[in-house]
């Protein structure tokens, strides 16, 4: 692949981002090509070096804020007419509350996901701390002469630390996923947006 189609094949995957961050995302891909071609390489070697026109574009999307995308997509290319106003205008209390329910049911199910996390966190914190505690006082009952009373403490703290280490990875893989779940969200409103600007 030549610098040229290299050029036009990323900047077709970038169309709907900002005129600006594309050119400069452009740019700055044109200087690497350059820099190769300056140490040696052909051009077809060096744009092969880069990487595939597909990852860049899904890097240079997943880096850009949500809100520059939909404020490219949303950007009036026209004035509204007056009679588009008077109907905004007559339907906002039809439209708004249904935005605002809409936003509303979206942000609460995240907040519901995040706190079984927590929750999720806070029976391992309980469960380690039950485990501590048990050592502490299967001890303090075997050193006061309660040596059945002991070891069945100790034995029960064993357990709750055996629990706790299971909790840990249940914990760290629940939270992996919710944080993976929530790029891919976002990531895939950003694709969503876009591929929408360039139908």
């Amino acid at each position: 692949m030549t610098k040229q189609q290299f050029i036009e094949r990323l900047r077709a995957k970038l169309n709907g981002l900002p005129k600006k961050d594309i050119d400069e995302r452009i740019a700055f891909y044109i200087e690497i090509i350059d820099d190769k071609i300056e140490e040696g390489a052909t051009e077809e070697d060096a744009v092969k070096q880069i990487g595939s026109v597909d990852e860049i574009a899904e890097q240079i999307i997943a880096e850009t804020p949500i809100s520059k995308i939909v404020k490219e997509k949303f950007k009036p290319n026209r004035s509204l007419q007056p009679w588009e106003i008077v109907l905004l205008i007559l339907g906002f209390p039809l439209w708004f509350p249904l935005l605002i329910s809409a936003f509303s049911v979206a942000i609460s199910l995240y907040v519901v996901v995040w706190s079984l996390i927590i929750s999720l966190w806070a029976v391992f914190i309980s469960v380690m701390a039950s485990a501590l505690g048990g050592v502490v006082a299967g001890l303090i009952f075997v050193c006061t002469a309660q040596v059945s009373s002991g070891l069945f403490v100790l034995a029960g703290a064993l357990v709750c630390a055996g629990l706790g280490v299971f909790a840990f990875f249940g914990c760290k893989y629940a939270t992996q996923g919710v944080l993976a779940l929530t790029k891919n969200a976002v990531v895939g409103l950003k694709n969503r947006l876009l591929h929408k600007e360039n139908a």
